[in-house]
């Protein structure tokens, strides 16, 4: 009766750890058909955060506004992409290429990729959250500290092709 006993108890157990183990594929595979949903060619359409602060996103010596109109590309089955600032006025033309990940389902880190070294060689990258995805839209929000607190900046996108 004991060895019956333990041989139940076995098994529901093992049971109980394949579920889970199941359970985690399903939520790992919706995050990967989600995180998919970014593959393509973005705009920026706007930048909110306080606008009593001077911000310069992503060490480009440029202001925030000079990021409305940039083009974004993600290719998520590789991770790679790249941005461009239009330039203009007080604003630099740059064609920035990048190497991006999402983890823990909503936290988009992404390195900038400079010419001759490869995305291992740099260590130093940004970390934003991702916020109100769909189809054809998504914000990434940043927390940038200042003074012991933090700046709230939204970068809203927008699709403008291939999905």
């Amino acid at each position: 009766m004991k060895k019956l006993l333990l041989a139940g108890m076995l098994g529901t157990s093992l049971f109980a750890v394949s579920c889970s183990s199941v359970n985690k594929a399903a939520t790992s595979q919706n995050q990967r058909a989600e995180f998919l949903k970014l593959k393509g060619d973005w705009q920026i359409v706007s930048v909110d955060y306080d606008k009593g602060y001077k911000i310069k996103p992503f060490d480009e010596g440029a202001d925030a506004q000079c990021f409305v109109g940039s083009h974004w590309r993600l290719i998520p089955n590789n991770w790679t992409g790249a941005y461009t600032l239009n330039g203009g006025g007080s604003c630099p033309a740059i064609t920035q290429p990048i190497k991006f990940e999402i983890k823990n389902g909503d936290t988009f880190m992404f390195k900038k990729i400079y010419e001759g070294t490869k995305a291992k060689q740099n260590t130093a990258g940004y970390t934003l959250t991702v916020v109100n995805q769909t189809t054809d839209q998504f914000s990434l929000q940043q927390d940038v500290p200042f003074e012991g607190g933090s700046v709230k900046v939204v970068y809203n996108f927008e699709r403008t092709g291939m999905k």
